[in-house]
């Protein structure tokens, strides 16, 4: 079993689905955890009389606004005077089309962007910025199998910040590894989330014949592989990106 005794890990969207998910797993591997629960501040209480303040600290900041996922990030870091592994979970998926007017399409792109995208950006150079005086750490982006099949036309705008978030990582993994920083993205396809149950329920016979598993993925799979991440097994993995979407969509 994976020990991450003595790391501190940086979950951001944390208050529910796979972000929630990957904090109960980070926190049962033995990790301590700073929890990012949104702009509300809503879910990480249970964990919290479970685990206790000593292993898990919860924040909340609004990821939309710039310079929020910079001050988070240090924030984190303050609780134990450092943060050895990110996970950049955050993220938003409105729907918008091209047949909306101008000034809502360009709104819904904007606030994606940041929250997909600029916010993980801002996280990775505060973690490079600190992990270089660390000897090192470990950042996982969590992207989706639409940076690379594309998404619905109402998503285009999600599927282009995911897409970001894939060449970010790269980018990351390729620039800063003679430094120790390590760079991973995972690539869920449909998971079984609250976010994500009204439309796997209203779209269950299509998406049945869509998975060879015949289910969307639990958010324990994603837990799962950001917890063998974190654990800095595989140090030559570097760079690289996990599928996790029942062979769906095979690269």
């Amino acid at each position: 079993m994976i020990n991450l005794s003595g790391k501190v890990v940086l979950v951001t969207g944390a208050s529910r689905g796979i972000g929630a998910a990957c904090v109960r797993s980070l926190l049962e591997a033995g990790a301590s955890v700073v929890a990012h629960l949104g702009r509300r501040g809503q879910g990480g209480e249970a964990l919290l009389q479970e685990f206790g303040a000593a292993r898990l600290h919860l924040l909340t900041g609004d990821l939309a606004q710039e310079g929020e996922a910079a001050r988070l990030f240090q924030a984190a870091a303050a609780w134990q005077g450092r943060v050895d592994v990110l996970v950049n979970n955050a993220g938003i998926a409105p729907a918008v089309t091209v047949d909306d007017p101008l000034d809502a399409w360009s709104a819904v792109w904007h606030e994606t962007l940041q929250v997909n995208l600029l916010s993980v950006a801002e996280t990775c150079r505060e973690a490079i910025r600190q992990f270089r005086g660390q000897g090192g750490g470990i950042i996982i982006n969590i992207a989706s199998r639409a940076a690379f099949r594309g998404d619905q036309p109402d998503a285009m705008h999600y599927a282009a910040s995911k897409g970001g978030v894939i060449a970010l990582t790269r980018s990351v993994a390729r620039g800063f590894a003679h430094e120790g920083v390590l760079a991973y993205a995972v690539a869920p396809g449909w998971v079984r989330t609250e976010m994500a149950e009204a439309y796997l329920q209203e779209h269950a016979a299509d998406l049945t014949r869509e998975f060879p598993l015949g289910d969307a993925a639990p958010p324990e799979d994603v837990a799962a592989t950001v917890v063998f991440l974190a654990s800095g097994l595989v140090r030559h993995m570097t760079g690289a990106t996990l599928d996790i979407n029942g062979a769906s969509y095979v690269r």
